[in-house]
């Protein structure tokens, strides 16, 4: 907190604003000695040092926009209508809301530093977090102690008001800096082509007569087009290496800044005193590769970041009401206005209305927080969260949007703590990269200086900080990843983020469930076993009611079994205890089905039972066993296969909650070495994958998702198998379709080939940076020749990781050729 004096005095001046650095004018606002060049950056000065954000100045020069005044409250005052809340609202439950909102203010570290440290501006501020590339800050926020009115009007008042054009909200928005970069490309391009004119007839020899005349005129020219191509296109790497000099952290811009300064005083004392014609085409040229290579990163970037729009990423199914019946649809398909069915434990995929059915929503999706609550018909859900209960009917308010919910899925409350090799690589590579090249570069001008040749000793300067390239080695990893990405959920095998192909690549030791996983969910191979008289038809139609509001394999089975095409009774009471069974109220009596162990604990009494090979799931009708279902043990197709493709190379363990009765199938399948473990917990099973972790294992947990949820999160990979449902856990790094189970020996090989192919990137990149600098430390290489090499390393580098991973999916069946 600034001991500045309390009034603020005024004087003519004619300096830079503190905060945001534009000329002050006429007049200049001098306080604690700080310029400023009005009333409002005054004030949002004062504000975030009162504030403790007085670091903010230390990120950046002049790291503030300007601020004409702190506009009223009242200007936003709409915003806390209702019916503009339910536009703009990601979600609230009347505690915690979420609001992403577009500031196009946003332009450097020091905007993200300063949105990201909200909460200390205001107590009933949370969380906050910046997308840079969107100019997007999502805000958590409790209403009752700021409203979003308030919350905008302090945004504005900071100088980041946010672009509140309701009707465009969906709508992508152009990127301020991407037309910046372009035209500051445009500007080098014409001084490049003009110059090269006017340096053309004395390269070769042209008109000897008037070559003095034009010597001089061309110079002056060559002068003056230069002189926006340093002070405009090249304007970011004068404030990056500003900046870095600020901050006291060596980066690549700061020698290329120091470079361009030199060329262009170089060529100035040359052509002045008209003893050369200077380097200017070179510069021109350099900074115009330089930013054509800036141009193509961006590019390649920006389809790395295809979770945006990538409409087929968020690879879930939902249930739609038809008149002609329920059918499954992908969310893609998802229209304002329809009616869905929501199950328990399926997603909300769209903010919607309760039109039937008891609504217990879980937010830990959003909020981190599992306490379900509670909503009555015609209140508003969503998007993101979870059904606990009975099955709900629901219509769609909103559109659906797949990169807020991948963003959910990301979310920090289920992120794992693993550390990336890779990317540690890339950044320990990356930090020493600049020392070197420095060091290399001043080395080759301190010898050709001392040589007695300062010319050639600057050119070899400049061309070693040109030519030397870490964005090939910085793009090696994300591009290569990011396209194994790509590949697989084509395959219909859906990862969380790129890293997850890493962590795939180190897998040594699998993990099955066997319920839903190595099994098929369906209606062959089940029968009735009764404790005495066989169901009635009202007792089928109430297990079949009881059973269509879960999605675990066992009910989705006995659900289809029991189905007499007559319409589901009404449940009430619906509860599903994972790794037990389910229970529910259907014709005024109680219904139980799950295991006999629940069962039993419920105090229902378990008569001897004569049950053949396969899994058990029990019944009990207001509190008297009627007999239990048993579903025969069905293989997916494959599984043998997979298995024994996997035995070699990776260790094997089948855990289920079932009975030990399939032990002998399965053995057969697994081999003597495997480890077999039956009437498993959920707690069992994440024993038994935290045990193989401290073991030095690097565990891929493969389960359904919903009585092994704690078990895909302690393992290093967690897949989640889904049959076309919503239902699947957070936990999960992977989403595969139930068809595909049988194709994972084949994922992981590819996994371990993208990899490869980023090691091989490091070696190409490497290779071009040894190579390139020793040659330009001669002084042989031209910085032009060197600025046109440096974006093709890239475009190099790109080239092969896409190609190469490319291939690599093609050789492992997971492309078609």
């Amino acid at each position: 907190m600034t001991n500045a004096p309390l009034v603020a005095d005024q004087r003519p001046a004619e300096k830079a604003c503190f905060h945001c650095g534009l000329p002050c004018g006429g007049v200049a606002i001098e306080k604690g000695g700080k310029v400023f060049c009005c009333h409002g950056c005054e004030t949002v000065h004062d504000l975030l040092s009162q504030s403790g954000l007085a670091q903010f100045y230390d990120l950046n020069e002049h790291p503030g926009t300007r601020v004409s005044g702190a506009p009223p409250r009242e200007r936003f005052g709409f915003l806390d209508d209702p019916t503009v809340q339910e536009q703009m609202l990601d979600f609230t439950d009347g505690r915690t809301s979420r609001v992403t909102l577009r500031v196009p203010a946003i332009h450097c570290v020091a905007c993200v530093w300063l949105l990201e440290n909200l909460f200390r501006l205001h107590p009933g501020i949370g969380k906050s977090t910046v997308n840079f590339t969107r100019r997007e800050v999502a805000i958590w926020f409790s209403p009752d102690r700021i409203k979003l009115s308030e919350l905008v009007a302090l945004l504005a008042s900071i100088g980041y008001e946010p672009s509140l054009t309701l009707g465009e909200l969906d709508k992508a928005k152009p990127h301020p800096a991407r037309r910046r970069l372009h035209l500051q490309v445009g500007v080098a391009g014409f001084a490049f082509g003009n110059i090269m004119l006017f340096s053309l007839p004395l390269y070769l020899g042209l008109d000897s007569v008037s070559a003095p005349t034009f010597r001089w005129l061309f110079g002056w020219l060559s002068l003056l087009l230069a002189l926006p191509v340093l002070v405009y296109s090249a304007a970011d790497y004068f404030r990056s290496a500003w900046l870095s000099f600020r901050q006291r952290v060596m980066t690549l811009d700061v020698p290329i800044a120091a470079g361009l300064v030199a060329l262009y005083g170089q060529s100035a004392y040359e052509i002045l005193s008209g003893t050369g014609e200077g380097y200017l085409d070179s510069l021109a040229g350099l900074v115009f590769f330089l930013l054509c290579g800036k141009i193509f990163q961006a590019k390649t970037y920006d389809r790395m970041a295809f979770d945006a729009d990538y409409r087929a990423f968020f690879p879930l199914s939902v249930t739609r009401i038809t008149d002609a019946g329920e059918v499954s649809v992908a969310l893609s398909a998802i229209c304002v206005g329809d009616r869905l069915r929501v199950r328990n434990g399926e997603l909300i995929p769209a903010d919607a209305k309760l039109v039937a059915g008891e609504a217990h929503i879980d937010y830990s999706f959003v909020t981190g927080e599992a306490e379900p609550v509670t909503r009555e018909v015609g209140d508003r859900l969503y998007a993101g969260g979870r059904q606990v209960g009975g099955a709900i009917e629901i219509e769609t308010i909103k559109p659906v949007s797949q990169s807020y919910l991948t963003s959910l899925w990301n979310h920090d409350t289920f992120a794992k703590d693993h550390r990336d090799p890779l990317n540690t690589l890339t950044n320990r590579y990356s930090r020493r990269f600049t020392l070197i090249v420095v060091s290399i570069a001043l080395g080759a001008l301190g010898w050709w200086w001392w040589a007695g040749n300062g010319g050639r000793g600057l050119k070899a300067f400049t061309s070693v900080l040109i030519v030397a390239c870490p964005c090939a080695l910085a793009l090696a990893a994300p591009f290569t990843l990011g396209t194994a990405l790509r590949l697989l959920g084509r395959f219909r095998v859906f990862l969380k983020n790129a890293q997850v192909v890493e962590r795939l690549a180190r897998v040594t030791a699998v993990v099955f469930d066997k319920t839903g996983t190595l099994t098929l969910a369906g209606a062959g191979g089940v029968q009735f076993v009764g404790a005495g008289e066989d169901l009635t038809p009202a007792e089928r139609l109430a297990v079949h009611s009881l059973t269509s509001h879960s999605t675990h394999p066992y009910s989705v089975r006995v659900s289809e079994f029991t189905d007499d095409g007559k319409a589901p009774e009404t449940v009430t009471d619906f509860r599903e205890t994972p790794g037990c069974g389910i229970e529910g109220h259907v014709q005024g009596k109680r219904l139980l089905l799950g295991s006999r162990a629940w069962l039993e604990q419920r105090g229902v009494t378990m008569t001897g039972l004569d049950l053949p090979a396969g899994s058990a799931v029990h019944l009990a009708v207001a509190g008297r066993l009627r007999g239990a279902f048993v579903l025969a043990g069905s293989l997916r197709p494959g599984i043998g296969a997979l298995v024994a493709e996997l035995k070699p190379a990776f260790r094997l363990s089948l855990l289920s909650g079932d009975n030990e009765k399939e032990r002998a199938q399965f053995a057969g399948v697994f081999g003597p070495d495997a480890e077999l473990r039956f009437n498993q917990t959920p707690f069992d099973k994440l024993t038994t994958v935290s045990r193989l972790r401290k073991d030095g294992e690097t565990v891929m947990m493969v389960g359904d998702g919903l009585n092994d949820a704690g078990a895909l999160r302690e393992a290093d990979v967690g897949v989640a198998v889904v049959e076309k449902i919503g239902a699947f856990s957070p936990a999960s790094d992977v989403i595969a379709d139930g068809g595909r189970v049988r194709e994972l020996g084949r994922v992981l090989r590819f996994a371990r080939r993208a990899e490869w192919v980023v090691k091989l990137s490091f070696v190409v990149s490497a290779l071009y940076n040894v190579v390139g600098v020793s040659i330009a430390a001669t002084g042989l290489l031209s910085p032009v020749i060197c600025a046109i090499l440096m974006p093709l390393s890239s475009i190099t580098v790109v080239t092969i990781a896409w190609g190469a991973t490319t291939l690599a999916a093609r050789r492992e069946g997971l492309v078609e050729g």
